[in-house]
């Protein structure tokens, strides 16, 4: 199941993604006289996504065709939600083929970074360039949602606390990264410096997420592309890793890596392109 937020008169309401349009989740909710959370943030936390998971793969699909949508060309989508508890990024996680893969010390920790929740914003949102603070980058990365709360779980585990998988855009003011290593979180953290959405695809339908193209695209051209089996650090290592560092909670997101980063300027359109999602797509501006 996919599931989206979409703007509608000034609220940003929950959806499923459906083969004639997106479906509002309370449109589902008064032709099923059920009461599920209309946004999608509270669809995680409440675990009322999983419920409605399994409505969607018990007949509820084919009830979705016969519901009001909004027509994909008609709709706003905006980020999934708006103030997730953590983001978590997860840096020089790609190698280039198998032979690197093989070379990696299973000592190695990954460089990993968090983001504030005033860096997010949405589809088509526009990333905004801060006022001299040189080259900035951005890359495009798989994330995954968290599910539930859980702390010291096991690579074996990660599966039950998931909610799903989006598409991301992490960007950075790479040239003051660049002065001191230890400007990293500034160089993250300005507002429109994290995008995400505008789907989200539920983990039953993305068992395998190591059989995946991730896509950097600049003004039309791909300009980064590998398959997520070259990541040194997998998705559920990610999550059990993090999780004995500190308590994961449902909406918590963690961004597992770029094939590569592209250069930003006023004027550029950065995408996302990852297998069996819509792309993710923003406009660069001063």
């Amino acid at each position: 199941m996919k599931v989206a937020t979409v703007k509608i008169n000034g609220k940003e309401l929950g959806a499923i993604v459906g083969t004639h349009g997106l479906v509002l989740i309370e449109t589902i909710n008064a032709a099923e006289a059920a009461n599920w959370s209309t946004e999608l943030f509270e669809l995680i936390r409440l675990g009322e996504l999983e419920l409605l998971t399994e409505w969607y793969g018990t007949g509820g699909k084919e009830k979705l065709a016969q519901l009001e949508a909004i027509p994909f060309e008609e709709a706003e989508y905006g980020p999934l939600y708006r103030y997730p508890r953590k983001i978590w990024g997860i840096g020089l996680n790609y190698v280039k083929d198998a032979e690197e893969l093989a070379a990696v010390d299973p000592s190695e920790e990954p460089v990993s970074f968090m983001k504030p929740d005033t860096a997010l914003i949405g589809p088509l949102d526009a990333i905004r360039v801060p006022p001299n603070a040189g080259k900035i980058t951005a890359e495009a990365e798989l994330g995954i949602i968290i599910g539930k709360t859980c702390k010291n779980i096991t690579e074996a585990e990660v599966y039950d606390v998931i909610a799903g998988y989006t598409t991301s855009i992490d960007v950075t003011a790479s040239d003051i990264h660049a002065r001191n290593q230890r400007y990293l979180t500034r160089a993250k953290s300005f507002d429109t410096f994290f995008s995400f959405g505008p789907e989200l695809l539920t983990k039953d339908e993305f068992p395998d997420p190591l059989s995946i193209r991730v896509e950097t695209v600049l003004n039309g051209e791909t300009v980064h592309s590998n398959k997520t089996f070259n990541m040194k650090f997998r998705p559920w290592f990610c999550v059990a890793y993090h999780s004995r560092v500190m308590t994961l909670l449902p909406g918590d997101i963690i961004i597992t890596g770029t094939p590569g980063a592209v250069v930003i300027r006023d004027g550029d359109i950065v995408e996302c392109h990852i297998d069996r999602f819509e792309p993710l797509l923003n406009p660069v501006r001063d």
